[in-house]
Order: structure tokens, then sequence, then C-alpha cells
């Protein structure tokens, strides 16, 4: 080609990557470059001449023909076009300028384009970027602001609103500083000063804000700083996490575990706890003081170096129970004779139990051994066993250990084919000694009768006490009946010579069952029911002398019988009454209640005594109605006490075949909303026997009387199962020391010491106690001074009717009660 006579303008035109368009006034292009027509899709074929709306895509003629249009009209134009329909994402940019001659004729117009596709689509990167910016900024559920340099919001997220409890306005309207707690301000902008000074480029913190309404929200402060080009400070952002929630939790943790510290410092149980490797990992300081070892110096040794295990009578080790509590993840007791040996050498009987202990899922972390030294209450133990198993009065055996010895005796008589006999033994018109000389004279003809009896039997027999006045003797082997005779005629002889009581010469005689094994009875309880009714068919005949058992002695039954008999007609007829017991408070002077007393009385005398009717009405089912009786009986007349005089609050025992009637509980509620008595002035009475065997029944039943108002007590405490755990899942209100225990207690220590300890453990517990038997001065003085003002027995008055007993009240209400002396 020959570049000299090349028209060059054209030549280049047809080559530049330019996309140039030349369209007439008549709209008519007469020129396109090859790009333009590339970049719309057209074939160069005869455009010159053509309109746009002819040539071009539909989509780009009209915004091709409205730019002409505008210039044509005297506005030049720039625009975006946009080439979709042809090539997805495409788009470019138009100039559209006039095009006049020298005299300003407008001639035609010139269309250059300049493709921005790439430029389009980086813009809608760059939306959408900061579409997903905005949203991620405004529902974050964490906290999200950006902080001007000074402190002031910029922009802040709707969490964090709601954190502070502001509005975006308010907020906007402030700065952080604003809602920063005081104490944590300064080294908030400490921070912020050493982020702008480079020194950092974000930082973390834990701080608190305060609440539009005053409260604290804690938060973890992330900070980062952005900067421009020049590297000057924009703006900071801040994300804020709520941590209130585990703040709470660690405070809560933390008190959890300073109570716990404290907790094991200060309780009188020492504890141990192991790791799973049996690593001694604490000891608290009753644990240091009896094991020898330091906390200090225990930590990281192994748990069988501290914690020395022994038996009491042999001396064998005692396998760690901790081991078995881990191995077995349950709680293990420890046995109940385990020695623990000091780092010294000296020993300390304890007791308690070992258990695992674990994380929040559950695993086994370690162990823990709970223990504390029982030498004294081993020793109290051993004395209230002994007390539990012999009367109190006499030192003999009582029914529970005769019991225990008759089974022996008989299993032993079996075997050997050989017999055994039980002597059932009662001092004849005991009553009337004792209703005349007072129980101070018939206890001490008690305890002379029982030496007696003690000195005239074999030291391999047993002499027993059974109460009031009936004694047992177990012969556990005899050749044959002629031994038993022998023995009763000992005792007879035996208690033939006076008995001083008081400066008087007492003549007493006895009357004496007996019954062989297996002879008369197969069995232990058959063996004493037998001999109880030889002993009556002995009083029957005349009494001071002895009878042996035959079945033809019905004697006792029939008598039963009778009784029962004769008992359903005392109770249709009114002859059974209530007499009432003073209680009283020695400290405040005053009669504070009264024990209702069932009496079967004609004319005033007894008919029969309680002792020989309530066990007939247990038998026969008659005591179900008697108690419902007796119950609205009491309840009637402390009404009327108290609206004649004060309130006085009245005390009924309830025999266990009562309380355990399922409809106790329906006619107890009756009886109070009939009688219209305060609940809190009734008082039930219970034996320990009562409570104990009653199981979850008798439980949810003693919570349900509770739930009245009603008072409950135990009646005869100490003497029965001799347990103190039940104490604390029962609503016992009140402790009746029996008169067994308060008879020499001011003569006795042993008696003194338990009385005492009763006491202690009874206020201890927030619970009354109430000694009962009470007969003589130096008695009430000791209980007074031993911390229990409440007493009842003879000294204060005996049981008498309602109307001898309102006038008791009225003397005394005008009177003293208070014990004085030392």
């Amino acid at each position: 080609m020959n570049t000299h006579t090349t028209d060059w303008p054209a030549y280049l035109l047809d080559r530049a990557p330019a996309m140039i368009a030349y369209v007439g006034t008549d709209g008519c292009f007469r020129y396109a470059s090859p790009a333009f027509l590339a970049w719309m899709n057209v074939t160069s074929d005869g455009i010159t001449g053509q309109r746009a709306e002819d040539r071009l895509p539909a989509p780009m003629n009209g915004a091709i023909a409205d730019g002409i249009r505008a210039v044509l009209t005297g506005e030049p134009m720039v625009g975006d076009l946009g080439i979709a329909h042809a090539i997805p994402g495409r788009y470019a940019q138009a100039t559209f300028s006039p095009d006049r001659d020298e005299s300003g004729q407008l001639l035609g117009v010139s269309i250059v384009l300049a493709d921005i596709s790439g430029r389009r689509a980086l813009e809608t990167r760059m939306r959408e970027s900061e579409r997903r910016f905005a949203l991620a900024f405004r529902y974050a559920s964490i906290g999200v602001a950006l902080v001007l340099p000074d402190g002031r919001w910029l922009q802040v997220n709707e969490a964090l609103c709601s954190m502070l409890g502001y509005t975006e306005d308010e907020l906007l309207a402030s700065a952080f500083q604003a809602v920063t707690h005081p104490d944590d301000l300064a080294a908030d902008l400490a921070l912020v000063r050493m982020v702008l000074a480079g020194e950092h480029p974000s930082y973390t913190m834990e701080k608190r804000y305060v609440h539009r309404d005053g409260h604290t929200v804690h938060g973890m402060l992330s900070v980062s700083l952005v900067r421009d080009e020049h590297g000057e400070p924009l703006y900071f952002i801040s994300q804020v996490q709520d941590i209130s929630e585990r703040k709470a939790f660690e405070d809560a943790l933390f008190r959890e575990r300073e109570l716990a510290e404290v907790t094991l410092k200060s309780i009188g149980d020492a504890v141990i706890t192991t790791d799973p490797d049996m690593i001694v990992t604490s000891l608290n300081p009753i644990a240091e003081a009896m094991t020898g070892w330091t906390s200090h110096e225990a930590v990281g040794r192994p748990m069988d170096e501290i914690f020395q295990l022994r038996e009491t009578l042999s001396g064998l080790p005692i396998p760690n129970p901790l081991i078995a509590a881990v191995q077995k993840n349950a709680i293990v007791g420890l046995t109940t004779d385990a020695t623990l040996i000091h780092r010294n050498g000296f020993e300390s009987p304890i007791e308690d139990s070992a258990a695992p202990i674990h994380d929040h899922t559950g695993n086994v972390v370690g162990g823990v051994v709970v223990f504390h030294d029982v030498s004294e209450t081993r020793a109290l133990a051993l004395k209230m066993a002994h007390l539990a198993h012999h009367d109190t009065l006499t030192g003999l055996p009582n029914r529970a250990l005769l019991q225990s010895r008759m089974e022996f005796a008989a299993t032993v008589a079996s075997r050997r084919n050989q017999r055994a006999a039980l002597l059932f033994v009662d001092i004849d018109h005991f009553k009337q000694i004792n209703d005349t000389m007072g129980h101070a004279a018939g206890d001490a003809l008690l305890q002379e009768v029982a030496r007696r009896i003690r000195a005239a039997v074999r030291s391999d027999d047993t002499v027993s006490r059974l109460g009031g006045d009936e004694f047992v003797v177990l012969l556990p082997l005899i050749d044959g009946p002629s031994d038993a005779s022998l023995v009763a005629e000992k005792v007879l002889a035996a208690c033939s010579q006076a008995v001083s009581v008081d400066a008087s010469a007492l003549t007493i005689s006895f009357s004496i069952g007996i019954s062989v094994y297996p002879d008369d009875a197969p069995d232990a309880e058959s063996l004493l029911r037998n001999a109880d009714t030889a002993m009556y068919e002995a009083k029957m005949q005349g009494r001071n002398g002895y009878r042996f058992f035959n079945p033809s002695m019905n004697e006792r039954n029939t008598a039963r019988v009778r009784i029962e008999v004769e008992l359903r007609k005392a109770l249709a007829r009114g002859e059974l009454s209530l007499h009432y017991q003073p209680k009283v408070d020695v400290d405040l002077g005053s009669i504070v209640g009264a024990e209702a007393l069932l009496r079967w009385q004609v004319n005033g005398e007894d008919v029969y005594t309680p002792e020989q009717f309530i066990p007939v009405a247990e038998d026969c089912g008659l005591i179900v109605p008697i108690g419902e009786w007796a119950l609205r009986e009491a309840c009637r007349q402390a009404e009327i006490w108290t609206r004649r005089y004060r309130p006085l609050s009245v005390s009924v025992n309830v025999s266990a075949l009562q309380f355990q009637h399922t409809r106790f509980f329906e006619s107890l509620s009756g009886i109070i909303a009939d009688s219209g008595i305060h609940p809190t002035l009734l008082e039930l009475e219970l034996t320990e026997r009562t409570v104990m065997e009653g199981g979850d029944h008798i439980a949810a039943l003693l919570h349900r009387i509770k739930s009245l108002g009603v008072l409950l007590s135990l009646d005869d405490f100490g003497t029965g199962y001799c347990s103190l755990s039940y104490l604390k899942h029962f609503p016992i209100d009140t402790l009746k020391i029996d008169r067994a225990f308060v008879r020499d207690v001011a003569v006795d220590n042993d008696s003194a010491a338990i009385v005492s300890a009763i006491i202690a453990m009874g206020r201890g517990m927030n619970k009354q106690v109430l000694a009962e038997g009470v007969e003589s001065n130096e008695q009430a003085r000791f209980l007074s001074h031993a911390g229990c003002p409440l007493m009842q027995g003879f000294l204060f008055g005996k049981g008498v009717s309602a109307k001898e007993f309102e006038a008791r009240i009225a003397a005394v209400d005008t009177g003293d009660l208070r014990v004085t002396g030392t």
C-alpha cells in the first residue's frame, strides 16, 4: 500500500478501537466506525444513510435516538447505554456532540461510545459488598459501632442499642464516654490513646457500661482503627459482646466457692478431697487436726499416707472407702468400728462416708471423704444402748433384752432336748403401797425386790423387770418343772422378810406364774403369755404363791373378754372421762398446759385402770372410737378454758392404732373445726415406735397435721429406738424426757448427763423439751438449771377432773410455781 497516497484520517478511523459514529440532521448515519458496529453487533453493509432505529438493536435504538434528538434540539447529552440483550453485563458511556459549520448551522451529531462494562461490574460488586456490610452491621448479634477518634458515635447497630437501652438517635448524639462505667473509663481511654499513637493496631478489654435504666452491663470490647491513605485516623470499629450473664455466673460461682471454703473451714466435720488417682488435693482445718497433717504438707501425697484406718478391735487395716466410692461411682459409708490413726500415732474412732466428685458432664474427677470423731458419741451410745435394754430404776434387763434371751434359751433347749422355764412375778397389792406412800417409796420397794430376786436365782438365770411391779425370771436350762418350783419357792422366801421403806417395815408377797418350754408353749412369746396367765391364776387363788400354767387356765382371757364387753357399755354410757395433769413453766411460775389422761370411773372409783383396759381396747379395735372421743372432749374443754380463763394447751396421747387409722386426719380436722379450738392449743403425744414404724405414710401424715397448726411431741423420749436422725425429718415440736431418766438426775451422774444431753440437743434443734415424772424440788432445780423449765409430775399435781383443774388454774394464777434454791 502506498502510504503517501493514503487518506490518513479515514485510515485511522477505520482501524482505531474507538467507537465513533456520525448522524446527520435527518437522523441517518453518515459514518460508523468498525469498532462501533462491532460493539453494537451490527454489520457494516449499507448502514450509511440508514436511520438508527432501522439498524440498531431494539433495546439500543431508543437510547441513541433520544440522544440524537436532544442534541438536535440544542441539548448535548452524555449517558450510559446497556446492551445486556446481546452481551449480558456489557455497558457503554455515550457522548452526543453537535457538529456545526462556521455560521453555527447544525450539520449533524457526533456519537462517541466508551466501554464501561468493567467499571459497572466493579461498581456492582462494591454496592453488593456495601449492602452485605450494612446488613451484617445492622443485624449482627453483637453490638457493632463506628466511633470517631474523639469518642462520638458515628454509626451504631440495633444490638448495641438494645444492649445499652438507648435509641440509635440518642447514641449518635453522644459519645462512648457517656455510657462507660466511671471505674473503667480511664483504662479504656488509655488504650484508645495507644492505638491512635500507633503503638497497637487494636485492643480488647472487659468493660462495664451503664445501661439507660442505671444497671451495669458487662461487655467484651474489641476495637480496631481505620486510617485513610495518608495514615490519618478515620474511625474506630468497635464490637461489644454482652457478657453480663457470664459475669453473673462467674460471680455466683465465686460466691459459691467462697461459701464452700468458709463452710469447710467452719463445719465440725473433717473433709479430705482427692483426684481420681487418690492423691490428696485439700484438707479442711478439722481434717488437719484429726490427721496431724497440714494441708500444705498433705496436698500431693497419696490418700493412704494421710488417711489411715484400722478396725477398733482387731487393729487390722481397713481399705480406704474412697477407692470403692470412686470405682463404684457411689456413696460408700465407713464401717462403724473404724479408727483413724493420727500422724503421731494416737487413735480416734470416726464415722461418716465417702463419695465421688463429678464434673458438669457427670464424669468422676475425684473423691471426698467426710468424717468426725465419735468418741463421746460412742460412749453415750453405749450408755443409751444399755439403758435401751435395761430398766433404769432397777438396772435389770427390760422386755426387749428378755425377749432376745428367751428366744435364745428356747433355741438351745430345743437343740439339747431340754427344758426352759419362765416365772412371771407380780407384787401383790403394789398399787395400794404406791398410792399410800408415794412413788418414791414405791420405787425404793421395787429396787429392793429386784435385788432380792436377783440374789435368789442362779447366776446364769435372767431377772427382768417388764414395768410397774411385774418381774420375769428366765431359767434357760432345767431338768423338769420341779426345778422351776424350787426357784419360785426361793423367790417367795427371799421376800418373806419385811422390807424397810421410809422407816416403815413393809410386808410383801408375790403371785408367781410358771410356764415350761416346750411343754406349755412352742415359742418365747407364748411362753411369756402363758406365764402371765398362770400368774393371774395365782392371784385369783389367794396370792402369795405360784401356779404352773395348764391349758384349762382361761381366766385371764375371760377377764379380757369381760373388760371388752363392759368397755363397750362404758363407752355408750359415758363412763369414760378425762383427768388433766398440769404442765408448768417454772421460770414463769404458771401452768401452761395440761395432759389429758383417760380414766374409767364410776362414782369416782376406778372400774379398771388404764393399764388394764387400754390394751384390751387396742386388741378389740375400740381404741379408735375411744381415742376420737378423748380428742373431741379435750378440745372442747380447752376451748372452754380459753374463754373462761386464758389459752391453755392440752396434750392428748394417741395410740399407734388410732394414729395409723386411715381416717385419722379427717377426724382430727373435723374435731378442731367443731370445737372451735385454735389448732396451736392442741398437742398430740406420740411414742417413738409409732413415729418410726409408720414409714413414709406416717411422715406424710405428720406434715399434714403440722399444716393444720397442731403441735406434735414425742412421749417417753429416749426409751424407744434411741435414734436421733429422724428428728431432722419429722416435724416434732416437743421432746418429753421419760420419768426413768428424770428420777435420778439429782443423785446419779449418768442420768444427769443423759438428761442434760437431751435438753441441749432439743434446744439446739429449736425444739421444746418437757420433763415428766418430776416429784421433788431437787429434780426440778436440776432441770431448770439445765435449761428445761417445762415440767410435769406429782410435784406440781396429779391428774384431776376438769372442775378440779379449773380451781387449780385459778389458784395458780394468783400464786407462783417458780422453783427456788440452788
